[in-house]
């Protein structure tokens, strides 16, 4: 049940387009999101490329939670809450590696990669009659899925599949996490994870990745030094026609379709990379037909993994640490095929363009950093902000699906689909009543 008093739709008006600053600044809220919409949510947890043989692992975030995606001594993938079940004490300090146990320092009750408890400190003396240690494993999600090689998890049985959370939001996954030439290669991580603190909301982050066409002009330093794929000045250029696009699931994802043409020009400064991206090109027109150009750019999948799906191509999770902090997380992708050459520039080339160091990222962190300082005041909190841009302009497409608005019309569709399915989130007690209101219009509040 509610533990706050209000109604999250009093603080969300979509049809009129405007939201409380309340949701970006306020404990109280942030702490019911962890209950409401960290508890219930599918979340992206990490990537199987991470994990590659038995005894990996990788420590990840699930909200506030630590876990641990590691793969068992049979093979099979799991996470784990990074808790002893004994005196609660982290089982796992590093970040990645291998390992045949996990070991609590505490008290040196030790786990087996399968979870199961095989060691307490003296067991045979100490527990008369002997407790069933079979039951005191380390916690497991509820649900997990790997899809296309990303890893998710739900704390909650009674959730959806996934592919059911994704909804037609899987068209842009099957076109975007596939490797480049559109076949079967795969990807794999590039290096290690990114991560670093902002003192931001982390529903800017979501918003500004789910369809936030409109903050480009953040980035014209970008422009100017032609960091795009093309090396051109006007990074819209190599994307094509750009198809802003919702779900009711709370997704956001903007689409790029650019002309069926035999040649293109990725990295153009790097001849072994834009020779690879035009052999990859040439092999998409072949097993992607018609469909090639259609491919997402960026997007947002509710409520906190956001993704560049074609160059860079980048996953980031804003992991939530209090209403006004945000942990972020970049990893970064290339083709498992891919020559070391085109994955060196490839490497280089993404941490010039995003993450910490990042010129596009800069000019973000500094947008929400202020965004987020400037709304806590007395005065700025009585204050909405302003979603109205593209209310009720929103339609259909022939090939893209969901909710779309393309060029040269500009909207805030996808961040009003964000805020009403939080909104559902933080008002329902069930996975029923969640289902039964994403089928509202995003015109209308449930």
């Amino acid at each position: 049940m509610k533990s706050t008093p209000f109604s999250a739709r009093d603080l969300v008006d979509v049809h009129q387009g405007e939201i409380s600053r309340e949701i970006f600044v306020n404990q109280d809220i942030y702490q019911e999101e962890q209950e409401r919409i960290f508890t219930r949510a599918w979340l992206y947890v990490g990537h199987e490329s991470q994990i590659k043989n038995p005894g990996d692992f990788f420590v990840s975030k699930m909200g506030e939670e630590s876990v641990i995606l590691t793969r068992d001594r049979a093979g099979k993938i799991h996470i784990f809450l990074n808790t002893c079940t004994h005196r609660g004490m982290k089982v796992c300090r590093y970040d990645e590696g291998n390992t045949k146990t996990f070991t609590c320092p505490y008290h040196a009750w030790s786990f087996g990669t399968d979870g199961q408890l095989i060691g307490v400190q003296d067991y045979d003396n100490a527990y008369q009659p002997p407790f069933d240690k079979s039951e005191w494993g380390l916690i497991e999600v509820a649900q997990m899925a790997n899809y296309m090689g990303t890893i998710w998890a739900t704390w909650d049985r009674n959730a959806p599949s996934f592919e059911e959370y994704l909804g037609d939001a899987t068209f842009a996954f099957d076109h975007g996490l596939c490797a480049w030439d559109g076949g079967d290669g795969g990807t794999e991580l590039l290096g290690s994870v990114q991560k670093w603190i902002v003192p931001c909301n982390w529903k800017f982050v979501a918003e500004n990745f789910a369809g936030d066409l409109l903050h480009v002009v953040s980035h014209r330093s970008v422009d100017m030094v032609r960091l795009g794929p093309s090396g051109d000045e006007g990074r819209r250029d190599d994307y094509g026609k750009l198809v802003l696009t919702a779900y009711p699931q709370g997704h956001g994802i903007f689409f790029g379709v650019v002309p069926l043409e035999p040649k293109r020009t990725e990295y153009a400064v790097s001849k072994i990379t834009a020779e690879y991206f035009q052999h990859c090109w040439e092999r998409r027109l072949k097993n992607r037909g018609d469909l090639a150009g259609t491919c997402p750019l960026v997007g947002t999948i509710f409520p906190n993994m956001s993704f560049h799906a074609q160059q860079p191509r980048t996953l980031l999770v804003s992991h939530p640490r209090s209403a006004t902090e945000t942990e972020m997380w970049r990893s970064y992708f290339v083709d498992k095929e891919a020559p070391e050459e085109v994955k060196q520039f490839l490497r280089e080339y993404y941490m010039r363009y995003a993450g910490p160091a990042g010129m596009t990222e800069q000019d973000d962190m500094e947008n929400w950093n202020y965004a987020t300082a400037a709304s806590e005041g007395t005065i700025a909190r009585r204050h909405p902000y302003h979603y109205k841009a593209g209310l009720g302009i929103g339609g259909k497409h022939d090939v893209v699906p969901g909710i779309v608005t393309e060029q040269p019309a500009s909207s805030e569709q996808n961040p009003r689909a964000l805020y009403k399915r939080w909104a559902e989130y933080m008002d329902t007690d069930s996975w029923d009543e969640l289902l039964d209101a994403q089928k509202t219009p995003l015109t209308a509040q449930a």
